[in-house]
């Protein structure tokens, strides 16, 4: 089972979001999740339309009249997805265990004394660095640090990693941790100035996939609602399935049941290899001899912004090759931030902001 805590001290950094949005993910995944909702503010709760008398302050809390068990508040969203839910009342915890030994370790202790059988349980911390987070990091093997691409959501980040070497100093409690750029918006300049910053601060330490913005996961917030159940088609749910896939693959191979998966999943690549036509290669160039960083993004690589979509400068002309199956892609550039369709392209559709994607036809 993996625990991953979601923490970032800075608000609207797109934590809360991804705690609900990445769970949905991987139970749509074929993997059981609980979501545990550790912050006071209970924004995961509200955001998924839960109420619940009990909460887990009562599950933590010793002085509560109703002492729960963690199974017995657990609520259902849906096939392969739980949470656990929290409510105002969490913020009187950190004073309750301000006297306490071992006040660390409370959530620690309570997810070594449970039964259930989850893939993994995610935690959503409040937006500080108190005892509830802390508890959060001490419960936790991994840390996902959701990071705006602005200088004071950075900042952040070396103040929660201060507190988790401090954790790993005082509590001998070793978490590694992964940066995850959230509300990244394309169409600005400075957004790949910061992701230059992060990508230097952090570079072995980031997910390649990015959270762009996308007002679907405002929309899917006020009806209530996970992003693939709100709508499953949309930018925001393509990027959080793909950090769920992201997740998965660094999954541990030691259990029966991932080893086996892992055994059939090799051995249908195999066939697949065997029996499907070659690829083919395709170059795409655009002429932008000032720009400073090209990317190519298309259906062929879920729309993603990364080190394998960035184009190569040769002479004023950036390029791209491509293997690719025969069918037909719809495809853009993103120069220096700005999005646009291929000029030397002819074959265009209107996509659903009402711009223009270039059309790529691979026969076979």
């Amino acid at each position: 089972m993996r625990i991953i805590t979601i923490s970032n001290q800075k608000g609207g950094c797109g934590k809360t979001t991804t705690s609900i949005n990445l769970a949905a993910a991987l139970a749509t995944n074929n993997r059981k999740v609980l979501l545990i909702d550790l912050d006071p503010q209970a924004h995961a709760t509200s955001g998924l339309n839960i109420k619940a008398e009990l909460s887990i302050y009562n599950v933590l809390s010793k002085i509560t009249n109703n002492k729960s068990k963690l199974e017995e508040i657990i609520q259902n969203l849906g096939e392969n997805f739980d949470i656990a839910p929290s409510s105002i009342v969490l913020s009187t915890l950190e004073q309750e265990l301000s006297g306490e030994i071992g006040r660390e370790s409370r959530l620690s202790d309570t997810l070594k004394n449970f039964k259930h059988n989850y893939d993994y349980i995610l935690i959503d911390c409040p937006p500080n660095l108190g005892i509830l987070t802390i508890n959060a990091i001490r419960a936790a093997n991994e840390i996902i640090i959701p990071v705006e691409a602005s200088r004071f959501s950075l900042e952040g980040v070396s103040q929660l990693t201060s507190i988790i070497n401090l954790v790993a100093e005082r509590l001998s409690h070793r978490v590694d941790f992964r940066v995850l750029v959230t509300n990244f918006d394309s169409r600005l300049a400075h957004s790949f100035a910061m992701l230059g910053k992060i990508k230097t601060d952090y570079q072995d330490k980031m997910f390649s996939n990015i959270i762009h913005v996308n007002v679907k996961l405002k929309e899917a917030q006020n009806a209530g609602l996970n992003i693939l159940a709100f709508d499953k088609y949309c930018r925001g749910a393509k990027d959080y399935f793909s950090l769920s896939r992201e997740i998965i693959t660094q999954e541990n191979s030691s259990t029966p049941a991932l080893a086996f998966e892992k055994t059939l999943n090799k051995r249908m690549k195999e066939i697949l290899k065997e029996h499907l036509p070659k690829l083919k290669t395709i170059t795409l160039r655009v002429s932008a001899p000032n720009a400073k960083e090209v990317y190519l993004a298309g259906e062929f690589n879920s729309w993603k912004l990364d080190d394998q979509s960035r184009m190569e400068l040769t002479n004023g002309c950036w390029t791209k090759c491509l293997e690719l199956n025969s069918g037909k892609y719809r495809y853009r550039f993103v120069i220096d931030g700005n999005w646009s369709e291929d000029p030397a392209n002819p074959l265009t559709q209107v996509n659903s902001y009402g711009t223009l994607d270039s059309l790529l036809e691979v026969s076979k």
